[in-house]
């Protein structure tokens, strides 16, 4: 539908951007018309209309700053992550509570420096309020440029934990990039500098290594 409405309906270049910018807009405007009429409680014409204008004006008077969109949706892969997530949560929360509650046993909390691949702003905090909502993990800082996140994992006591939760780090990148940022599907958006500046540092730190190995 966003397709066609690109190739056949003429929308100024500032308000529709790209077929993906349009189709994020256009979501906020049907989900905030959900939530009135939700609101409401009662599914009527004057609540649904009463509810997209509501969304206009909203989207129009109080703006949010630009999210760049610079991949595509795969629904299928979104579900599993889904159903990933869930799963880890009601792992992570059994084995917090077992650790809290056995006999002798104190956890070792650390707080570990992950290198991630999300080139995104959007996916990046997509791929930290997935950390963050499983019990036992909590990122407290995000070094934007480098593509850092400081994750506090409550127990770290042997190695084999510690890898453990970078082997979930790495697979939580790699179902967020399957998900939202395919290479085959990705163009960087012209609203920011945000890849210039990834691939900067990455060129940078591919030229030390080679450099490093030369020696």
């Amino acid at each position: 539908m966003f397709v066609w409405i690109r190739e056949h309906v003429r929308i100024p270049g500032r308000i529709a951007g790209d077929g993906r910018e349009l189709a994020v807009r256009l979501w906020v405007v049907a989900w905030l018309t959900f939530v009135w009429v939700l609101l409401w409680g009662t599914v009527s014409w004057a609540n649904i209309i009463g509810g997209v204008v509501l969304a206009l004006a909203i989207s129009i008077l109080l703006p949010l700053p630009r999210v760049p969109v610079e991949g595509r949706i795969h629904p299928v892969s979104v579900l599993w992550l889904l159903v990933r997530l869930i799963i880890d949560f009601f792992v992570s929360s059994a084995q917090v509570a077992w650790a809290a509650i056995r006999p002798g046993y104190r956890p070792l909390g650390a707080v570990i420096r992950v290198r991630v691949a999300i080139k995104s702003d959007m996916v990046l905090t997509l791929a930290v309020d997935y950390l963050n909502l499983v019990p036992g993990t909590m990122v407290l800082e995000i070094d934007h440029r480098r593509r850092l996140i400081y994750v506090h994992v409550f127990d770290v006591r042997s190695d084999k934990k510690v890898r453990a939760f970078h082997k979930q780090v790495a697979f939580v990148e790699r179902m967020f990039i399957k998900a939202f940022e395919r290479d085959s599907e990705w163009h960087p958006s012209p609203y920011h500098g945000i890849d210039d500046d990834y691939h900067h540092v990455r060129n940078a730190e591919r030229a030390a290594i080679t450099a490093e190995q030369k020696r």
